[in-house]
């Protein structure tokens, strides 16, 4: 279903819902789902671009392996965005093309050996190069056979056969519903027999990472389009270029109704420079988005030190995972300290500047304030629109008005008197329920129809007004000394 902004100088042709939000108006119905951040990974082991759900560390250590060493990025990324509050991530491994499933050949007893079965890993990459396989006679029964597959040391599964067949072989291995590594395949009848090994090992594998450009990452945007998420982050990526095709496509998709914030940040190098304070601004100042927070400092946890860019993840989690109702200005964070201390000075031109940041105030680490990258608010914005929780309390409105609109009246209501107050008392409800939840004031809200415009027989023009609440970020005291 369309969706998206609208103004009277430029209607939309598609059927749909359209908001237009100004700094006095807000509106929607039914609370949808939220705490989905949405994350393009590379990785050695994993489905190969399609979009995969990842609730938990160990499902992302399941999916995609625990191993970060030559360019992947999968576990440290998956494991910030959740360890934030991300209650699902959507993770789409990237590939530059030349990834590879890592394989072995088995051969029968004859004096000349002939290939009679092929193990193949399940998923491409270098984890693969890794399996080992072991075939050797039942220990309990002699005429039995098992097929051992290790990684490295560990057993990972023992497949049990009868006989010697080869097709008993491969049925075993790619009937274990337990299985997850490997599929056989049978190349052969040779003599029937399967000859004993031990430590045959898988190789080629390939993870398809060294290559991997800004296009590789477009087509991630892409596939992200059609799920439904409320952040999105980069896995640890600085690089300016991939980061304005992160802006271009977040404007894109915010203009036509996918309410999604981008978190972005720098390199470490960035980070710990000696004009760190002038670099992360200056990055801010190129997104001046509301759509787009910009990360400043990096984090320490135990020995790992995590760039701004990386960091993004675990604000793209922290974002995602609260209430309408919480600010992430002093959110307490899990991490030992920042890469870099900024000085109170600093801190302030951090704030004006459009500078998400994390500081250490001698006891813990926490968020400065819930800014996004807007310096320079835009024509119907107000200094509101700076602010993390403002975007995420109008995206959700946007979002929970547009869906149960499509549903239940969008084509199905007819545009009378009686349709369009049942409309009206809808979304009277749903802001009713967000003054309860303290999102909006609990007096002065409204919705009604605007008849200032002239209405097509199929449209509804409605006007929404709503006061959005805020937390306390300043408290000033005056103490009187008699």
């Amino acid at each position: 279903m369309a969706g998206g902004n609208w103004s009277t100088t430029d209607m939309p042709v598609l059927p749909g819902f359209y908001m237009a939000f100004k700094a006095a108006a807000t509106a929607a119905v039914q609370a949808g789902t939220r705490g989905v951040v949405a994350l393009p990974v590379r990785a050695h082991w994993g489905p190969v671009k399609q979009v995969t759900e990842i609730a938990s560390e160990s499902g992302a250590i399941e999916a995609f392996s625990e191993l970060g060493e030559g360019g992947a990025t999968a576990y440290t990324a998956l494991r910030l965005a959740l360890l934030g509050g991300a209650s699902k991530v959507l993770a789409y491994r990237l590939s530059d093309g030349t990834d590879a499933a890592a394989t072995a050949i088995l051969k029968d007893t004859t004096a000349t050996p002939v290939n009679v079965l092929k193990l193949t890993a399940r998923y491409t990459g270098e984890r693969g190069n890794a399996f080992k396989a072991t075939v050797q006679e039942n220990a309990s029964d002699s005429s039995k056979k098992d097929l051992k597959l290790y990684e490295g040391a560990t057993l990972l599964r023992t497949f049990t056969f009868a006989g010697d067949a080869i097709q008993a072989a491969v049925d075993a291995v790619n009937g274990d519903a337990a299985n997850k590594w490997v599929t056989a395949e049978k190349l052969g009848e040779g003599n029937g027999v399967l000859a004993s090994v031990i430590g045959a090992a898988l190789d080629g594998g390939s993870s398809g990472i060294g290559g991997i450009d800004n296009a590789d990452y477009q087509e991630a945007f892409a596939a992200f389009e059609t799920q439904a998420f409320d952040a999105f982050a980069l896995d640890g990526e600085s690089e300016a270029s991939l980061q304005a095709s992160v802006l271009s496509w977040v404007s894109r998709i915010r203009s036509e109704g996918l309410g999604v914030i981008a978190v972005l940040g720098g390199s470490s190098g960035d980070d710990q420079a000696a004009d760190a304070v002038a670099k992360a601004t200056a990055r801010s100042a190129l997104f001046n988005s509301e759509g787009i927070v910009s990360v400043g400092v990096g984090a320490k946890e135990g020995d790992a030190v995590y760039s701004s860019a990386q960091l993004s993840a675990y604000v793209a989690g922290l974002i995602a995972g609260q209430s309408l109702s919480e600010s992430t200005t002093y959110a307490s964070a899990p991490f030992q300290d920042v890469s870099r201390r900024w000085t109170r000075s600093e801190q302030e031109q951090a704030v004006a500047g459009g500078v998400f940041l994390h500081v250490h105030d001698g006891r813990q680490v926490k968020a400065l304030r819930g800014v996004n990258s807007l310096v320079s608010p835009g024509q119907g914005q107000s200094a509101a629109w700076k602010k993390i929780r403002t975007i995420r309390v109008l995206d959700a409105i946007n979002s929970d008005l547009r869906r149960t609109a499509e549903d239940s009246y969008v084509g199905k209501v007819n545009n009378t008197e009686e349709g369009r107050l049942a409309l009206i008392g809808a979304c009277k409800q749903y802001l009713q329920s967000l003054a309860q939840s303290g999102v909006i004031e609990a007096t002065g809200f409204d919705v009604y129809e605007d008849k200032s415009i002239a209405a097509e027989a199929d449209q509804v023009f409605l006007k929404w007004e709503a006061k959005l609440t805020d937390v306390v970020e300043q408290i000033f005291g005056t103490f009187t000394v008699q």
